[in-house]
């Protein structure tokens, strides 16, 4: 393995953490206000941070940029909103499961957009992980009772959004610079939640001091560094290997669940960690 490659998924994986790290604080923060009403916030509060500390990229950017930046930054909001919409109606156990599909996707996408075949460790450590997601995500034991709505279709929908995110950044990122196609991408996705939550919500702004802090944590860690790391270090790695690696995002969700709220894992939870990690260890060979 190249070092670029081994420096990008150890960059990947952090920014993984990030986001398990901050999804109870998320998760408190939505039971405050609406959902597009926080990534309003949470976006808007990532794109002035990146536009003030990088403000030469910032105010003179290309219209290619821009465009580019619409369509990424589109596609991650679509993803959101379809995630949101299908949690409407199906269960987080099965919105978790389905939109874990995007590690199926993504390579799939890679060898039909951008005519890409992942290698044989990557593949069977997609499947190996994807197996792990789902031993993560639902009881096996309600399987029997289990039924497919209209949730789970928006929800795949979200999946598909999520995995056009990857690949439409494997693709751009050769011919743009990374920084100002981040914060552009953040900027629409910011724009776009603003304009739904005054469509479908009733916008407010947080009274709670904790709101607040989860906002700023989210805004500056899990979507500012965490976007801005994505879109530099992906150019140095393929997509499906990105997809694998966010694979262990509820595995970090888990973890700190456990130490900040006393939440604890089942021995099928367990399992479907150790699948997870073996089946990024497998890819990484």
């Amino acid at each position: 393995m190249k070092k670029e490659q081994l420096r990008s998924d150890i960059a990947l994986l952090v920014i993984t953490l990030i986001w398990g790290a901050t999804f109870i604080a998320v998760k408190k923060a939505i039971e405050d206000i609406p959902v597009f009403n926080f990534l309003a916030i949470r976006f808007f509060i990532a794109f002035i941070a990146l536009a003030i500390i990088f403000y030469k990229y910032t105010f003179k950017v290309d219209y290619k940029t821009l465009f580019y930046s619409f369509i990424v930054g589109a596609s991650l909001f679509l993803a959101y909103a379809f995630q949101t919409l299908g949690l409407m109606y199906t269960t987080a156990s099965k919105s978790g499961f389905i939109t874990g599909f995007s590690v199926i996707l993504v390579p799939l996408f890679e060898f039909f957009i951008l005519n890409k075949k992942s290698n044989k460790f990557t593949i069977y450590g997609t499947i190996i992980a994807f197996l792990g997601l789902g031993f993560l995500s639902i009881d096996l034991n309600s399987l029997k009772n289990m039924s497919f709505n209209i949730g789970d279709i928006y929800t795949m929908i979200c999946a598909f959004f999520f995995s056009m995110q990857i690949i439409l950044i494997s693709i751009f990122n050769k011919y743009i610079k990374a920084i100002p196609f981040a914060i552009y991408q953040i900027g629409t996705v910011a724009v776009l939640s603003t304009i739904a939550t005054f469509i479908w919500e009733k916008p407010v702004i947080p009274k709670n001091i904790f709101t607040w802090e989860a906002l700023l944590i989210t805004g500056l860690l899990a979507t500012a560094i965490a976007f801005t790391v994505q879109t530099a270090v992906q150019k140095y790695t393929t997509a499906a290997h990105t997809a694998l690696i966010f694979t262990a995002e509820p595995i970090f969700s888990a973890i700190f669940a456990y130490i900040l709220a006393g939440e604890t894992m089942t021995t099928q939870n367990s399992i479907g960690a150790v699948l997870i990690l073996a089946g990024m260890l497998l890819s990484e060979l």
